[in-house]
């Protein structure tokens, strides 16, 4: 029962649905997008990313109207739009780069690189934000950089994509795409989170602008590279396709949900706990949905990996209060928070454009 301090949502109960919810629909996420990216339809790849990319944040813009109008928020600009832009800018190109990707190299290689993406960050961090690390973080960075490391030398990374005929060349494509989405993602979450301190952003409010700006981005690219015909060409000659895609975005905006309403009552530190445990569903849920081939080495390698990564949750949920203090103000207000985050809970502000 929860006490007369606490409210319903921030039950025990309420923060396990909410990691259900989060791991649920990011585990279905993945799997259509591995599927649209690698497996032929009738014959025919889909290689045009910055649809999906399109799509995703269209279906975020939708949710975030329809949301913000339900809890009164305000669906006026807060920031400067070349603020918004400069962080959309980063973020397409960066979700681009990981469509792409998985074109050259497998789910499991695109999903580790997502933790391999920490020593980044934190570089990023003290540049941006000026942020100074503990021993203990560094050395957990190094742990996933090299388990990381091992996996990726230690057996097969290939996708099982038809573009992936050379598998040395084109494997080594995969992970030039994926170097480039780390860079970029880097950038993405640290001027998120600055974005987000620095006006105070209500939480529906910035989905909304991040995404429109987003949209709008991927419109423009859509339209500079002539792509847009081609891939609504490519949806009427294979209509399972825009099923698909649907799929996808609605399966990424129901996380988004999830995601900000654990950290809005959890904290970040619960979230990253709960990504991490997600991370391993997906890759678990891809090597049995499609069959990949894994060596015992890569065995060793994830436990490595995701070993680091559960003693850094764990690190965290033991630290001080203060520290766990939720990264989304809980009254709406747009006044922004006070709270001096950890490191953990900095480095892991949840993103509106890609889980």
């Amino acid at each position: 029962m929860a006490t007369p301090m606490e409210s319903p949502q921030t039950h025990p109960v309420w923060c396990v649905l909410y990691g259900m919810g989060i791991i649920g629909f990011l585990v279905l996420y993945g799997i259509f997008q591995e599927g649209i990216m690698t497996v032929p339809y009738n014959g025919s790849l889909f290689t045009f990313s910055v649809f999906l990319v399109l799509c995703n944040r269209l279906a975020a813009v939708i949710f975030a109207v329809f949301m913000a109008q339900a809890k009164g928020e305000n669906m006026k600009n807060q920031a400067p739009i070349w603020k918004y832009l400069i962080v959309s800018l980063s973020n397409v190109y960066a979700s681009s780069c990981q469509y792409e990707a998985l074109k050259y190299v497998s789910f499991a290689v695109q999903m580790l690189g997502k933790s391999f993406k920490m020593m980044p960050v934190m570089l990023w961090g003290i540049v941006i934000s000026s942020k100074q690390y503990k021993l203990k973080e560094w050395a957990v960075a190094l742990g996933v950089t090299w388990g990381v490391t091992m996996f990726l030398l230690t057996g097969p990374i290939a996708s099982p994509s038809g573009e992936n005929d050379d598998t040395t060349s084109n494997s080594f494509k995969g992970l030039l795409l994926l170097l480039l989405f780390l860079a970029l993602d880097g950038i993405t979450s640290p001027m998120q989170e600055k974005l987000f301190k620095e006006y105070g952003l209500s939480k529906y409010n910035q989905i909304l602008w991040v995404n429109l700006c987003s949209a709008i981005v991927s419109m423009i690219t859509l339209l500079s590279t002539g792509s847009l015909m081609a891939a609504l060409s490519f949806c009427k000659r294979h209509p399972p396709l825009l099923g698909d895609a649907v799929t996808l975005s609605v399966a990424q905006v129901s996380s988004q949900w999830f995601i900000y309403s654990q950290v809005k009552e959890f904290g970040a530190v619960v979230f990253a706990a709960t990504m991490n445990v997600r991370q391993l569903f997906s890759i678990v849920t891809s090597y049995l949905e499609y069959g990949h081939y894994i060596t015992a080495l890569q065995v060793l390698s994830l436990f490595l990996v995701f070993g680091a990564l559960f003693f850094k949750s764990y690190d965290g949920l033991m630290a001080t209060p203060r520290e766990t203090e939720p990264l989304v103000p809980k009254s709406g207000s747009v006044s922004p928070p006070e709270v001096k985050q950890s490191p953990e809970a900095s480095s892991t502000f949840p993103k509106e454009s890609r889980p």
